[in-house]
């Protein structure tokens, strides 16, 4: 079995999204481990906030079946096929990291925005703070403490969860 993490976000109804999604992957994967959630600004364009989390599963699927079973969930619950890359999301699954693989295809892991965007970074630490980077070698708690807290707005939220919804 892989560890799997994966990063969620949402501006469009993003606790309706994030909930939806959570119970996709949840159905796709068994158990799933949460970040916190977290609201940040629209990074590389102007929109409305969004909701991020990190996940993490564990799964006998291959990286290329699960990178499809995201984007599989990602329009089960209305992302568009072909939307720009910086633009409005109703769900936006990454995978991060599948074990300590690094590759790059049929996607780049580990994924570059964990080390450049905060809304990746700062849950993923508080997750796993001791696991490390599989370039940097550092933890993900010391890359966190390390990081330009200016060069991105983030901030905790509070969000609860539905009752009898489990992860």
């Amino acid at each position: 079995m892989a560890r799997i993490y994966i990063s969620l976000g949402s501006n469009i109804e993003p606790k309706k999204h994030l909930q939806a999604g959570l119970q996709s992957l949840r159905a796709c994967f068994g158990p799933l481990n949460l970040s916190s959630m977290y609201e940040s600004e629209a990074v590389g364009f102007s929109g409305t906030n969004f909701l991020n989390m990190v996940a993490s599963a564990e799964t006998d699927l291959n990286i290329a079946a699960v990178v499809a079973q995201f984007k599989q969930i990602e329009q089960n619950h209305g992302r568009l096929i072909g939307a720009k890359k910086f633009s409005p999301r109703t769900l936006d699954l990454d995978l991060l990291l599948y074990d300590d693989i690094v590759c790059q295809t049929p996607v780049v892991l580990p994924r570059d925005e964990i080390v450049n965007n905060a809304f990746v970074l700062w849950p993923l630490a508080e997750l796993v703070p001791a696991l490390k980077h599989p370039l940097a070698g550092k933890s993900y708690a010391s890359l966190w403490q390390e990081y330009d807290k200016n060069s991105q707005r983030l901030w905790p939220v509070a969000f609860e969860w539905p009752q009898g919804l489990t992860f």
